[in-house]
């Protein structure tokens, strides 16, 4: 029963780590409201790429600000799906443990 589990466990660690593999080429993309500065990032939070329309590099401040907003956008939307997938990924390879249900 112990070693069951433990390789259970050891797949589930295995399904993570592929998971998060794939999760560097799971592209997400970030747009201020006018389309002024566009963001590329992965699920794993690594930026790819910044689009600046030049428009925004005549103003240093109002660009600041566009950056930090769609950058924290970019961000909290990589990490929703970095934890939905990773959760998943742990979720379905758990032993069955008495009383670990509150867990699920």
């Amino acid at each position: 029963m112990f070693g069951d589990m433990m390789n259970k466990l050891k797949e589930t660690q295995q399904k993570v780590e592929e998971t998060k593999k794939r999760l560097d080429t799971v592209s997400l993309q970030e747009a201020s409201n006018d389309g002024l500065l566009k963001v590329t990032i992965t699920a794993n939070r690594e930026i790819k790429n910044i689009e600046v329309a030049d428009k925004l590099m005549e103003d240093k401040e109002q660009l600041e600000d566009y950056l930090v907003l769609t950058l924290n956008k970019a961000i909290k939307k990589a990490s929703d799906v970095n934890e939905a997938e990773l959760g998943a990924a742990a979720k379905e390879g758990m032993p069955n443990i008495p009383g670990m249900d509150m867990f699920k």
